[in-house]
């Protein structure tokens, strides 16, 4: 009985070290030196999957440098493709923006905005004031946390859930002084709703998708040495 017993138990054992072998050879182990995952606001090719402490537009990813100097010598037509159109005033703004500011990557500056447009929409529900005043402009933030104040002061709750970007398009690109103006038409989907202290629906609909069309201005100082970008103005779409 004994050796039966033993039998079976260096049967088991060589099969759980075999087990944990595959195991390790298919998830790798870790060493403390592997690329953690993607962020989109890190303005570098891998970043924490976490949201940064100051979470900003950055203007661009240092490793696509040489991308960034084929497209500024990229003939005229096609610089801008696919963000603005030969000739128009966006292009010639644009282009304004990349010959005072080297580092400028439309296309990667047009993503971060995506995403900073959602960011921004959620933080504003859930009264996230650390999140708004690392991407808003001085004056904007004072505005949206007087917001925010009121309708805490009222016992009121809003809910939000983002449904879908459905459009991101420059409208207009500017160089006034020493400051980079680009201004983005946003088109979105939401449900949202604000509910009063007892929980009742005040405004909007917890069901209902309501579509949503915003102009927003982003900024930079092209004297600092910050790279990112701030939204300094927000506006209905007419």
């Amino acid at each position: 009985m004994n050796a039966v017993f033993d039998i079976y138990t260096i049967i088991f054992l060589a099969l759980a070290v075999f087990i944990f072998a595959r195991l390790r050879s298919v998830l790798g182990t870790r060493t403390g030196r592997e690329r953690p995952p993607f962020d989109p606001y890190s303005g570098e090719a891998a970043k924490p999957a976490t949201l940064p402490d100051k979470p900003a537009i950055p203007n661009r990813p240092e490793e696509t440098s040489v991308a960034r100097e084929a497209e500024r010598d990229a003939p005229v037509a096609e610089r801008w493709a696919g963000i603005a159109a030969p000739g128009s005033d966006v292009a010639a703004g644009l282009d304004a923006i990349a010959n005072v500011d080297r580092g400028f990557d439309a296309r990667h500056f047009l993503e971060g905005a995506k995403g900073a447009y959602e960011m921004i929409v959620m933080a504003f529900a859930e009264g996230d004031r650390k999140t708004l005043r690392n991407m808003l402009g001085k004056e904007l933030f004072e505005e949206f946390a007087a917001a925010i104040n009121e309708r805490e002061a009222k016992g009121y709750r809003m809910e939000s859930r983002f449904v879908s970007l459905d459009k991101a398009e420059i409208k207009q690109a500017e160089v006034a002084g020493s400051e980079a103006r680009i201004t983005i038409d946003f088109v979105s989907q939401l449900v949202s709703a604000t509910r009063d202290k007892d929980g009742n629906i005040i405004e909007g609909s917890a069901e209902a998708l309501t579509d949503v069309e915003d102009l927003w201005m982003f900024a930079r100082d092209i004297k600092s040495s910050d790279p990112n970008w701030k939204l300094v103005e927000n506006n209905e779409a007419a």
